[in-house]
């Protein structure tokens, strides 16, 4: 019973694609069905029909045989869904693979794959003066004079058009540039003095033929416009071992021609593009030899050889000749020869003259190596110069020819620096206004942020203020050393040779001064590629503050302290020396590196923390366990802003002189060498004390000489969350005084408070009254108790 209702099916299938194509084929006016009749159309009609992609036609089209979608359109579809499957690959295919390792296409494939998913030709072209008129065309006739005539009419089947007055006019096979003149001398028997004129309307469908290797074989409706290109699109072109050098157009048992689909796509002849006629038979043979293209050609593909006398030229003209990265001096030539014993071979050969003439033969795979991009003539200077340059070298050329003057070594970032003094100055004064602003709205809101933006701001706007810039406007050269490098092209051995730069640019007639040879690399070194002694560095250092004369100057290598301050005229009567701040830009990057490192552990630690915390969380019932889950929370809340204020921190490189209150000479400034871009301020003594923390009230206290701790703290009210034990002083010197390491009979509280210091009151950290704490010690202490007591009665009963 299946098989029948399966057979019953596939007849249905049949013939509804029967009538499909027969309906799409048939001729309204004359009621007459133009279709083929050849089962290759069935089948074909039938897949159409099956094809899910495949768009339904509406009536008015499916009776349009020159319509775009009809029937041409559905043989689109059905090369559309050929085009997407995979297309079968030739052993030759796969043995390059083998061989190379490179999946390689076979040249002219894509030509059928890209094509447009509607190939037929335009049916508003003019017609072809040499278009053979057949059964199915439309003639518009239009006469005037004696007798007015305009009249369409469609070839019968008996190949003529019936004209009222006129009579029947045989046109079947007559040529669309005589018919005029057939027409016209048709009226002109029976009516004189008439004018006629003939055009044409709808063109016929014709059915041709595709055989042989095709990738789809069977029999195609088409345009009557169509040629041998459009039906090879329509079949999808020839299959992985049919021939594009060869597709003939066979039509009553003779080859009326042939096409060079190469031609056609390489060179883009047309030149032997047949027009085809209704009944024309396509035949693709199979190849006659392939060989592969790889390495530096411009379309490394497989080609069909069009004959066994092919040459190298050939080939590469068909893959557009070799590019320019390509070694015209060296190919190699792989053959294959099934009779050896060893079947496959090896040539190399220059693509010369004589090499392009060799012959290919079936197999060969032929490699094309790329240039070595090196130079003959070039020598190389690069480092701290201008720009990096290749020049060639000219007889005699040495170190200075190369290098001729001092300005060649002022790098574009010296450069640009010099340039951006102006526009650094006025986005300082925009970024200004912008935080002003800013400040202004954001007063109230979140202070502990705006203290800490502050503070960056201060410490951004010291290092990028003119006076920092001043003295790095120039990167420094390293006068003594530079370096050819050389290498041998014999031995391969790279050799170094040094040179004093600053004596080759003094002198020409320096020994230093070296004869170049090609390849060389001559290189360039500032102060900071490769650090120099401090005896050779550059320094400005910066003073400010209370001097006679603050500035930035340019001082010696093996000046100090007390030289900067010499140079500024001495100290003011208003220096403050214990609160002299003194910033090194090494030390602000060292500092910098070491808060990121104490960042990075705290994070390590406080996630070991967490994970301790969650494993030892434990509660009695649900409520417990909510609340230390509650209190896990919030631990690691507080654990992540603190963090974040740690990354936000930032350093300013200040080294504290740790001097003593009781020094009052600069004299007493450490004997420290100065180094470029130092920076000493020396403040003026300031009126007062600052106390901030857990207090009732915040405030500067006036400094009054003898007072100690207790007594700012007193004036300045702890509060009941102030934690005594841990208030610390921040020195105006630089340095923290806290109760760590005083001793037993020494406290903050007792220390001597200078102008300018800051106390600070922290805040107590556990939040929990005495007399919780209390309770929970004594809760602790009976838990231990009572596990004691267990544990002693279980050894009393063991016993």
């Amino acid at each position: 019973m299946q098989r029948i209702i399966k057979c019953g099916f596939s007849a249905l299938t049949i013939a509804l694609a029967s009538g499909v194509f027969a309906q799409e084929n048939a001729d309204p006016k004359l009621g007459v069905d133009a279709s083929p009749s050849s089962f290759g159309n069935i089948k074909l009609a039938s897949k159409i029909v099956n094809a899910p992609s495949a768009q339904p036609t509406s009536a008015t089209s499916s009776t349009d045989p020159n319509s775009d979608m009809n029937p041409v359109g559905r043989v689109a579809d059905s090369r559309t869904i050929v085009a997407s499957q995979k297309l079968e690959r030739s052993e030759f295919q796969n043995f390059i693979q083998y061989a190379t390792g490179k999946k390689l296409p076979v040249f002219g494939t894509e030509f059928f794959l890209n094509a447009p998913s509607n190939f037929a030709p335009s049916q508003s072209a003019p017609v072809s003066s040499e278009y053979l008129l057949g059964v199915g065309d439309e003639v518009l006739v239009r006469a005037w004079g004696s007798i007015d005539i305009d009249y369409r009419a469609t070839l019968d089947r008996n190949g003529a058009v019936n004209i009222p007055t006129i009579g029947a006019i045989s046109l079947a096979g007559v040529k669309a540039g005589d018919a005029e003149a057939i027409i016209k001398a048709s009226v002109a028997k029976q009516y004189r003095d008439v004018t006629v004129s003939v055009s044409f309307g709808r063109l016929r469908a014709i059915t041709v033929y595709v055989v042989g290797q095709a990738r789809k074989p069977g029999s195609y409706t088409l345009s009557g416009f169509s040629t041998l290109v459009t039906a090879l699109l329509a079949s999808g072109g020839p299959n992985a071992n049919g021939s594009m050098r060869n597709v003939q157009v066979k039509r009553a048992g003779k080859v009326v021609g042939s096409l060079d689909l190469y031609a056609f796509i390489a060179k883009g002849d047309k030149a032997n593009d047949v027009k085809l006629l209704d009944g024309d038979t396509i035949f693709i043979p199979a190849a006659v030899a392939y060989v592969a293209l790889v390495g530096k050609v411009n379309m490394p593909a497989i080609y069909e050889l069009g004959s066994t006398s092919e040459t190298v030229a050939n080939v590469l003209d068909l893959a557009g000749g070799l590019p320019v990265v390509a070694d015209p001096r060296r190919a190699f030539l792989e053959r294959i020869e099934p009779g050896k014993q060893q079947p496959r071979t090896i040539e190399e050969f220059a693509l010369d003259q004589a090499g392009l003439k060799k012959t290919l033969k079936n197999g060969d795979l032929l490699t094309v190596s790329s240039v070595t991009p090196d130079f003959a003539n070039a020598v190389t200077l690069r480092g701290n110069v201008d720009q990096a340059v290749r020049v060639p070298l000219k007889p005699g050329m040495r170190i200075r020819d190369l290098i001729p003057n001092r300005e060649m070594l002022i790098t574009r970032a010296s450069v640009q620096r010099q340039n951006d003094v102006l526009i650094q100055k006025e986005e300082n004064q925009n970024q200004d206004k912008n935080q002003d602003k800013n400040q202004d709205k954001n007063q109230d809101k979140n202070q502990d942020k705006n203290q800490d933006k502050n503070q960056d701001k201060a410490v951004r706007e010291n290092v990028t203020s003119i006076a920092a810039r001043i003295g790095n406007l120039i990167d420094d050269i390293n006068w003594d050393y530079a370096v050819i490098e050389r290498v041998d092209r014999t031995t391969l051995a790279v050799s170094l040779i040094p040179f004093n730069l600053g004596k080759v640019m003094d002198d020409a007639n320096s020994p230093d001064n070296f004869l170049l040879q090609a390849g060389d690399a001559v290189t360039v070194f500032s102060q900071n590629d490769v650090q120099v002694p401090m005896a050779k560095r550059k320094v400005f250092a910066r003073i400010e503050g209370e001097v006679n004369a603050p500035g930035v100057y340019q001082m010696l290598p093996t000046d100090n302290l007390a030289s900067l301050i010499a140079k500024a005229g001495g100290p003011t009567n208003d220096a403050y020396l214990f609160g002299t701040e003194f910033y090194r830009e090494k030390v602000r990057q060292d500092q910098q590196a070491n808060l990121e490192k104490v960042v990075r552990r705290l994070e390590t630690q406080m996630r070991t923390e967490r994970a301790k915390a969650a494993a030892n969380q434990s509660g009695t019932d649900a409520a417990s366990a909510q609340l230390a889950d509650v209190k896990l929370k919030a631990e690691i809340q507080a654990s992540n802003e603190a963090l974040v204020r740690l990354r936000e921190m930032k350093a300013t490189g200040r080294i504290a002189f740790g001097l003593s209150t009781t020094d009052t000479s600069f004299d007493k400034l450490p004997l420290l060498k100065l180094e470029n871009g130092d920076q000493l301020v020396i403040p003026s003594r300031p009126d007062f004390v600052h106390v901030f923390g857990a207090l009732n009230q915040e405030s500067s206290i006036i400094w009054r000489s003898g007072l100690t701790v207790d007594k700012y703290l007193a004036e300045a009210g702890p509060s009941s969350e102030a934690d005594m034990d841990g208030v610390f002083v921040l020195r105006a010197n630089g340095t923290v005084l806290s109760a760590t390491g005083r001793g037993w009979f020494s406290s903050v509280s007792s220390a001597e408070v200078m102008p300018g210091d800051s106390i600070v009151v922290p805040e107590k950290l556990n939040k929990e009254t005495a007399y919780k704490q209390f309770t929970n010690g004594l809760k602790d202490w009976a838990q231990i108790l009572s596990g004691f007591g267990l544990g002693a009665a279980a050894i009393k009963t063991l016993r």
